[in-house]
């Protein structure tokens, strides 16, 4: 449909006459006939009532002015936003894990401002299952979330672009008390208190696989507390309650500060990748992948 069809329609409802509305589009009469015809096809139904000596307008065309008015308008705004779109004034919904929210957004959102400092964010954490539903479900239109290189990639369709923001690494680390308990050789008793992952928890998952001690509920011979909220594993093990896996990301001060040891010279690390997906169809999401990507952006430093 040509909009100037239904700028034709307006000024003939208002002049209410064929050849003062032609006039006022300044075309002929013929040519402005035309036009109304054209509208008409498109539209399947005659808004004119066209007999020997007059024309006159239907009362369905009439009782829709109003419509016709804001359609107009409508169209008008569409047409300025999509021209005059900015990524950098929107506002993003983005779902994330919990552990991700304390060890990786704050950077990444930084680093988003820098290129679009009027871009704004709602974020959306939750375990990676909820996530990704709030995602697949248009509640957000970004998901970032770790990857185990043994579990890889989210099995998504071909609109959703994938973008990797960097390594991390999962590690098992101690704190308080329970510093002086730590070998020489890095091990710690088979006994020892752990705060544990549930096993259908993401981490829970991947330690399981990998059989990485004191992971989970089956992998240690005295788990003290469980729970899928990596924060609150992380205070727990800083006060001694424990021995826990974390992010790197989310241990590097406390390893730094002295207030936890790692142990993954001893029981290994389980390498991660910090992930984003986007709907390739949203602009917003997929100019903020296109700055978040590693591959997109300076060098930063991995954890290690």
């Amino acid at each position: 449909m040509d909009l100037q069809w239904l700028d034709d329609v307006l000024v003939l409802l208002e002049e209410g006459n064929m050849t003062r509305a032609a006039s006022r589009r300044n075309i002929t009469q013929p040519a402005f006939s035309r036009r109304i015809r054209g509208f008409e096809d498109w539209l399947g139904t005659k808004v004119l009532e066209r007999g020997a000596n007059s024309v006159d307008i239907s009362a369905a065309l009439s009782a829709n002015e109003a419509e016709i008015r804001a359609l107009i308008g409508r169209v008008r705004d569409l047409r300025s936003r999509i021209a005059h779109f900015d990524p950098a004034s929107s506002t993003v919904s983005l779902s994330a894990q919990h552990a991700s929210v304390i060890s990786t957004f704050p950077d990444m959102a930084v680093y988003a401002k820098r290129h679009f400092p009027s871009v704004k964010f709602r974020l959306r954490p939750g375990n990676l299952g909820d996530c990704v539903t709030m995602f697949l479900r248009g509640d957000t239109s970004v998901l970032l979330c770790y990857e185990s290189d043994n579990a890889g990639p989210l099995p998504f369709g071909s609109t959703i672009r994938r973008a990797i923001w960097g390594n991390d690494y999962l590690i098992p680390v101690v704190g308080g008390g329970l510093r002086y308990a730590v070998r020489d050789d890095g091990s710690l008793p088979v006994d020892a208190p752990a705060i544990v992952y549930p096993q259908n928890s993401y981490f829970g998952s991947v330690l399981t696989t990998a059989q990485r001690p004191f992971g989970t509920l089956t992998l240690s011979e005295n788990p003290v507390c469980e729970t899928a909220f990596s924060s609150g594993i992380r205070e727990l093990v800083v006060n001694g309650m424990g021995v826990g896996w974390l992010p790197y990301s989310m241990a590097h001060k406390e390893i730094e500060s002295g207030d936890l040891i790692s142990l993954s010279n001893h029981f290994g690390r389980e390498q991660l990748k910090i992930v984003l997906y986007a709907d390739s169809r949203d602009q917003t999401a997929t100019s903020l992948l296109d700055i978040w990507s590693v591959d997109k952006r300076q060098a930063r430093p991995e954890v290690s």
